[in-house]
């Protein structure tokens, strides 16, 4: 459902910065879009109630935590057919190694993003679970070398009301540490 046109400047701009920092405090934010701590905490809320934040996380570092790869996976089911779909989306959702996995349009299925630490993980992972899962037919896998962008943050539409003057707008992602030039 799209209803981003019932959001004002007030509401998308405390989208905007929740998305680049959901640990603002709930003063900062009221500050930064102009409100009093009571009318913005009211906003946040009804924001919640209406759908539009589905939670709030705390995003890590898969390097860090030693999850050296992530890969993409297509994958070709044999049939198309409900319950193999339904089967492979269970199996799926089992994984904590799957991030994300996206029935598609096109060639393959299914697209999956998955992160291991090593190359011997991820063959376990295709080996001994993904190739056994009933109903797989072809598995295709990319290895990503580098990782150019990464976001979190939605694009959020840029209605007449978020143009107004005085409604700037924060970043939307912190894929990378500020450069020191």
């Amino acid at each position: 459902m799209n209803d981003t046109s019932r959001l004002d400047a007030t509401d998308q701009r405390i989208l905007t910065l929740l998305q680049g920092d959901a640990r603002m405090s709930n003063v900062e934010l009221a500050k930064a879009v102009n409100l009093s701590p009571s009318p913005c905490l009211a906003r946040v809320r009804a924001l919640e109630e209406r759908g539009y934040i589905s939670g709030y996380v705390t995003l890590l570092d898969a390097q860090r935590l030693g999850l050296q790869v992530s890969v993409f996976i297509q994958v070709r089911l044999e049939r198309q057919i409900e319950t193999a779909l339904e089967r492979f989306e269970n199996a799926m959702i089992e994984r904590p190694e799957v991030m994300e996995c996206y029935l598609m349009t096109g060639n393959a299925d299914y697209l999956l993003r998955v992160v291991v630490p090593d190359l011997p993980a991820l063959q376990e992972f295709i080996v001994n679970y993904l190739s056994r899962v009933p109903g797989v037919g072809n598995i295709q896998s990319s290895i990503a070398l580098k990782q150019v962008k990464y976001q979190t943050a939605l694009p959020l539409p840029s209605g007449d009301a978020a143009r107004r003057p005085g409604s700037a707008k924060a970043p939307l992602s912190r894929s990378r540490p500020p450069s020191r030039r």
